[in-house]
């Protein structure tokens, strides 16, 4: 059986997880304007470089995870510092629109190969069924990425312009970020941290197959609108709050409270709900924002911070499920190759929920919350569908299995 996952490697992903998400992810929000005004190019434009990026990140995500299960984290998380910087130094010496849409592109490789998923992946190669507490552990940690990412960014564009800021987070990548994911374990395939019962045999039976086909529809399903979601959230929440009567710099001031919600959330994720099984705690994760959203439909502007408050809890328990609920279900051999083809549809969702809950925003103001309802019942819906345990096995085997996450 593998060691229990060590803090010192929790505290160095998560470090490193969190200059990743900062540097790519939370960008554009800080830095969208001003890019857009010196290249000449709209605001829109530059969002839609960035969604493409996503789309880059979808495509690139399943050899990625297949690297990661072949050759262990640490080489292909450094690679990741690498491309990240390129693609910082290339939209910092853009000159047009051509330079951001190549700038943005390399942009996606990195994130495809650098996000929780990459992540997630190292950390089950390291540890296998016991690495459910070592992949929220990060997920705590890198959930101030905005809370660090965004302040920063506008710093060091005050100081410096976007451009500066550009180079400025790609040289972070390389005296940091290298180091960092330098300095994790090196995988090492030991004895035992495979359990037989994770594995189908080739001689599954037909009805085991279809079970795990089925059950990666729906996982696939849950992760596509869960992305929906806080994609569209993180994008247009403050907007979203004004449509529904509270005004903007309350809006912009409750939208901060996402982070804490998600962190606290991700604690009691680590306190408690790591006692159930991971599906239960999914499915409760789920429920919120829909709650949240109904409950500012009929309240108005006085639900405006209890929306916020489950949305982001609801979030931030259901990004540990990404990592958690395909190591459960399926096992930790060929984790980082599912967990990439998994999160394709999630990756294309995420890269049109700005437009198009932006459009439902435009055309129906604070009703466009049902859109963002549905998404989040479909994602219930798919959760409630799924079994608790993996393709041919039993559930004495799976409740044995769940013991040692």
């Amino acid at each position: 059986m593998a060691n229990r996952p060590a803090a010192a490697t929790v505290a160095v992903l998560g470090t490193a997880q969190t200059l990743a998400w900062a540097s790519s992810y939370y960008l554009p929000a800080m830095l969208a304007l001003p890019m857009a005004r010196d290249l000449g190019v709209s605001t829109p434009s530059v969002f839609a470089a960035f969604s493409g990026a996503l789309l880059v990140s979808a495509a690139i995500g399943p050899r990625a995870g297949r690297s990661i299960d072949r050759l262990g984290g640490r080489p292909v998380l450094i690679g990741t510092n690498l491309v990240f910087a390129l693609g910082l130094v290339c939209l910092g010496i853009a000159r047009g629109p051509l330079g951001l849409c190549i700038g943005w592109a390399i942009m996606g490789v990195g994130m495809g190969c650098g996000l929780y998923e990459a992540a997630f992946a190292a950390l089950v190669r390291l540890y296998g069924h016991e690495a459910r507490g070592a992949i929220t552990g990060i997920t705590l940690i890198a959930g101030f990425a905005s809370t660090v990412g965004w302040p920063l960014s506008a710093f060091l564009e005050s100081r410096y312009g976007w451009r500066g800021a550009c180079f400025g987070w790609a040289t972070l990548h390389l005296i940091l970020g290298v180091p960092l994911n330098a300095s994790l374990p090196k995988a090492t395939l030991a004895a035992g941290t495979l359990h037989a019962a994770t594995r189908i045999p080739l001689s599954s039976p037909p009805m085991a197959v279809l079970d795990g086909t089925r059950m990666t529809i729906l996982l696939a399903s849950v992760f596509a609108a869960m992305l929906f979601v806080s994609t569209a959230m993180a994008t247009h929440l403050p907007g979203l709050l004004a449509a529904r009567g509270v005004g903007f710099s309350s809006a912009v001031a409750l939208g901060a409270l996402v982070g804490p919600a998600q962190v606290a959330a991700r604690l009691f994720e680590f306190g408690f709900l790591r006692r159930v099984h991971p599906l239960v705690a999914a499915r409760l994760a789920a429920v919120l924002h829909p709650l949240g959203a109904v409950a500012l439909i009929i309240l108005g502007a006085p639900a405006a911070a209890l929306f916020v408050v489950l949305h982001g809890a609801g979030n931030g328990i259901l990004t540990i499920a990404k990592g958690t609920l395909p190591l459960v279900l399926f096992g930790p051999e060929g984790y980082g190759q599912r967990q990439g083809m998994l999160t394709v549809p999630a990756r294309f969702a995420q890269a049109g929920a700005p437009w198009l809950f932006g459009l439902g925003l435009e055309r129906w103001g604070g009703g466009a919350l049902w859109v963002s309802i549905t998404f989040g019942l479909v994602a219930l819906v798919a959760l409630f569908a799924l079994p608790t345990q993996r393709p041919g096995e039993s559930i004495a085997e799976s409740a044995a299995m769940r013991s040692t996450a």
